[in-house]
């Protein structure tokens, strides 16, 4: 009860928690799309390109205005998915090697430039660094409306492209084969990540962000074989898990709220690979057993057959 009062009344709590559980809702949905795709590493790559987006964009204005770093970041995330497609698309490097490569390289540069305005006189950049694991007790009513405009967009432009991107996501020979504009529909996919990228910096940061993407959709894979289903499924674990995170982080312990998000939801993938009734190791387990069972009985004698 005092959880529950805490949750209604508590200034912080409720922001962190809304804050989180806006993450959860956006990152489920556009995360399925990247599980079913196999881009899960796409997450960590513009996570991580992000980075540089967020110091350049401080040392341009000398503002930490959330919107601004926002800003920053989606500037340089898209910079990152873009040099990713373009590598893909214009030589024989595979697409792994493609976004371990631009992962790494943005993140190094960012790396570099956050060490440059650190050893600055600049008292002011102090709190930028919160921004690799995140900074969610620092959630403001204003950030979280931000995360809601933002996530509600993209929602939105989910929910008018759905079929379209069903058909990238199980079948892209046959949308291209109908005349889709796939590399666009790719491109407008890749895009709504980066937007989920930058509404969960400031919550789980750069490094935990793409386990964000990652951990909804894969738990959600394992209950159902329907695109809606998953979807569906992938935004109640990312609320759960942003909202069992914030509560977690604020009891006694006092723990960092983005790393128990990330273990919130890891919890939920535990359980769904063992219980998920689709996909799941102890429902697979009992359908072999039932089926050797089946093939193992004995024929019927000819008088019961007739």
């Amino acid at each position: 009860m005092q959880l529950l009062h805490d949750l209604i009344f508590d200034y912080t709590l409720r922001n962190v928690a809304l804050g989180s559980m806006v993450l959860g809702i956006v990152s489920g949905v556009l995360g399925a799309f990247a599980v079913l795709r196999r881009q899960g590493l796409m997450g960590d790559a513009l996570s991580h390109a992000a980075l540089p987006g967020i110091v350049l964009a401080y040392m341009l204005t000398g503002s930490k205005t959330p919107l601004v770093l926002m800003i920053g970041a989606a500037l340089a995330g898209w910079i990152g998915m873009t040099l990713i497609l373009l590598i893909v698309r214009q030589t024989r490097i595979s697409s792994d090697a493609a976004l371990g490569t631009v992962l790494t390289v943005f993140f190094g540069i960012g790396v570099v430039l956050l060490t440059v305005v650190q050893k600055s006189n600049d008292a002011n950049q102090a709190g930028l660094d919160k921004y690799l694991f995140g900074q969610a007790a620092t959630l403001v009513h204003e950030q979280v409306m931000t995360m809601a405009v933002l996530g509600t967009a993209a929602l939105v432009t989910v929910g008018l492209f759905y079929k379209e991107f069903k058909l990238l996501a199980f079948d892209p020979e046959f949308a291209m084969s109908l005349d889709l504009p796939t590399r666009r529909l790719d491109l407008l996919l890749t895009s709504l990540l980066v937007v989920a990228v930058v509404i969960g910096l400031n919550t789980v940061g750069v490094v935990l962000m793409s386990a964000m993407l990652v951990a909804p959709a894969a738990a959600a894979r394992q209950w159902t074989h329907r695109l809606s289903a998953m979807l569906a499924l992938s935004a109640c674990f990312g609320a759960a898990s942003g909202l069992s995170g914030a509560l977690i982080s604020v009891s006694d312990v006092r723990l960092p709220t983005g790393p128990i998000i990330i273990l919130s939801a890891t919890v939920f993938v535990v359980i769904s690979v063992f219980f998920g009734s689709a996909r799941g190791l102890v429902w697979e387990w009992l359908r072999q057993r039932r089926n050797r069972r089946g093939l193992e009985a004995p024929p019927l004698p000819a008088e019961s057959r007739a």
